[in-house]
């Protein structure tokens, strides 16, 4: 297997249980959105809170390059730390919601 295939099974394999969590509030429903020909991932919320419209990304994720570029992690975890206990390399995650200037100071890759 190469490394973007394996980097792909490996984001599937994090986000996965996190399309299982159910929220406490309204009627909020978990989505998944894995487009393996663009290689982007992501999970959202969209529902109603009462009168309250809830729509927003949870965990996005893209595959650039041969780089894994972490745009947005609402997660209290965060999946980037998650990815590299399954043996992923810093300098292969890119923590893309840092901007360019502050990435060389979060111990990732800069881009």
């Amino acid at each position: 297997m190469d490394k973007l295939d394996r980097y792909r099974q490996l984001i599937r394999q994090v986000l996965e249980p996190y399309t299982q969590i159910k929220l406490a509030n309204g009627e909020i429903e978990v989505y998944k959105c894995f487009d393996t020909e663009g290689d982007r991932y992501q999970i959202f919320h969209a529902g109603w809170d009462g009168s309250q419209r809830v729509f927003g990304a949870l965990i996005h994720i893209d595959l650039i390059g041969d780089k894994i570029w972490i745009q947005y992690d609402g997660t209290e975890v965060g999946v980037a730390n998650e990815l590299v206990e399954l043996g992923v390399p810093h300098e292969d995650i890119v923590l893309a919601y840092h901007s360019p200037f502050m990435r060389q100071y979060d111990g990732f890759a800069v881009g």
